[in-house]
């Protein structure tokens, strides 16, 4: 069976994580596939902010706990996080971004990494704190978040695979 078939099969979301950091060249190599996601033109309306520093972690995640307004980790104790932005000046920011984040997650399942969509990037960085930061790390532009894709390794085995629901392909013909 083709690989990437395979992974597309086979990938789960992970929530649960250990502390091993994510090695730069794994890290460098999960991003390269997220900026060789299709985008509208070819625009490449994406961005991605890679976040190792624990002190940083837990501030996005005590941000993103807020706009659900719950005092958790949203990161599930995930070492490294992928923050994935979009040129909101190019009318597929949404899905370009949204096609990184596909491309991040089974990038990162053959590598042998765990990962997982986390929502509400978008109410992180529309909000004062979050521009804060944009402008803190040097990012420049009219950029609105996507989602965070967090990263590690798995601690455990993923939940097995559930079988699709019925009456979710129609045919015409």
């Amino acid at each position: 069976m083709n690989t990437v078939y395979e992974a597309i099969l086979s990938r789960r979301s992970i929530k649960s994580y250990t502390a091993q950091q994510v090695p730069q060249e794994l890290l460098e190599k999960v991003i390269e596939a997220g900026r060789y996601a299709p985008t509208g033109m070819n625009a490449m309306a994406p961005i991605f902010i890679a976040v190792q520093n624990p002190q940083v972690i837990a501030k996005l995640s005590k941000m993103n706990a807020a706009v659900m307004g719950m005092n958790g980790d949203p990161f599930y104790g995930a070492p490294t996080v992928i923050l994935v932005l979009a040129n909101r000046e190019r009318g597929t920011w949404l899905q370009d971004g949204s096609l990184a984040m596909e491309n991040l997650q089974l990038a990162a399942h053959a590598l042998g990494l765990g990962s997982c969509w986390i929502h509400r990037c978008y109410e992180m960085f529309e909000s004062d704190e979050g521009k804060a930061l944009l402008k803190e790390w040097g990012v420049e532009g009219d950029y609105a978040g996507v989602a965070c894709c967090i990263l590690g390794y798995a601690a455990g085995e993923p939940k097995p695979r559930i079988e699709r629901r019925e009456n979710q392909v129609f045919y015409v013909k």
